[in-house]
């Protein structure tokens, strides 16, 4: 079987007014908090989305009708600094068990000037969803409703009371 080509990384970075504890904090803690509701794969409702915070932790959301449906898995865990998961989601916007066909999220947190946190994530290796893998980087790559306006909603929720 050929290697699939390689696909450029989605790549967003942001700096936010918040220390590196509590924008790190924000992103996985308080996921549930700023992340939307329209953004799951599972066929009922989203309830609300959970972050298991440790190596080979769960990300998944429950959904209204009692199930729940993973969508990543965490493969580095390093508070305050960042971590990396696996993309378990098909380009059909199904949950994927083979880490083989997954893409992978990092997002790092570096101290900034004046308190503030620089936020990087990096979206790769696209190309081991198979077909269909050009369509998902394009929506995960989408400035409003992928990564880029989840990074703005996750900055706004950062940046309160602080």
């Amino acid at each position: 079987m050929p290697t699939a080509e390689a696909l450029a990384p989605i790549r967003k970075s942001l700096l936010v007014r918040a220390s590196t504890e509590r924008a790190f904090h924000v992103f996985t803690a308080e996921l549930d908090a700023w992340w939307p509701r329209s953004h799951h794969i599972g066929d009922a409702p989203m309830k609300r989305t959970v972050l298991e915070p440790h190596l080979g932790g769960r990300v998944y959301s429950e959904q209204e009708d009692g199930s729940s449906v993973q969508w990543a898995k965490i493969l580095v865990w390093e508070p305050a600094a960042r971590f990396v998961m696996a993309w378990q989601v098909s380009p059909q916007w199904q949950f994927e068990p083979d880490a083989a066909k997954c893409s992978e999220v990092e997002v790092t947190f570096t101290p900034a000037d004046e308190g503030h946190t620089l936020v990087e994530l990096e979206h790769r290796n696209f190309e081991r969803h198979g077909e269909g893998a050009d369509t998902m980087r394009t929506q995960v790559g989408n400035e409003g409703m992928g990564w880029g306006g989840l990074l703005q909603i996750f900055k706004a929720r950062a940046e309160e009371a602080n």
